[in-house]
């Protein structure tokens, strides 16, 4: 075996035994059967609350620390997937935004987001506050979603559109 491969294999041991039991119990609620990518970040860990049956691919990242996540049941990730419940004040004349502190953040700078389950978030998507994704949506690789998603949809490019149904109205 090549040290490549044996490091690897290591970090898949510590990520499965070590880093995913931890990253589970920091969660705001954990259900069962919930598997964590490798290289996993999250902003404000315990405003996520996770289902059942759920599949976080590696390297997403979750910024969630005002605002809640809500990750349903039987949804899977891809990697690189971004969610972010937060945003900045733009709107205070004469000042950095930059310089704009939290304490002075409006409601409607930090909202959920919310996988209402049975979803597939593709590689590199991006989910922004206040998106509600409906029960059975797909969000296509790549797509930046600002608006919510109708279930059993399927969304794609930036910013994300439905490009289709999964099925025909009478099923």
């Amino acid at each position: 075996m090549k040290v490549y491969d044996l490091f690897q294999l290591f970090s898949r041991l510590l990520n499965k035994f070590i880093m995913n039991p931890i990253i589970k119990v920091s969660f705001g609620t954990c259900g069962k059967d919930v598997v964590v990518g490798r290289r996993f970040r999250a902003y404000g860990i315990s405003n996520i609350v996770a289902g059942n049956d759920i599949g976080l691919g590696e390297e997403n990242l979750l910024m969630c620390t005002r605002a809640k996540i809500h990750i349903g049941d039987h949804v899977m990730t891809g990697p690189r997937v971004t969610m972010i419940t937060g945003g900045h004040r733009y709107d205070i004349k004469g000042r950095p935004m930059k310089s704009i502190g939290n304490d002075e953040k409006l409601p409607e700078n930090d909202l959920d987001i919310v996988l209402e389950g049975d979803n597939w978030i593709g590689a590199n998507a991006t989910i922004l506050k206040g998106v509600t994704v409906g029960q059975g949506a797909v969000i296509a690789a790549g797509a930046v979603v600002t608006k919510d998603v109708l279930p059993y949809s399927i969304v794609a490019g930036v910013p994300a559109k439905m490009i289709k149904m999964r099925f025909e109205e009478n099923d």
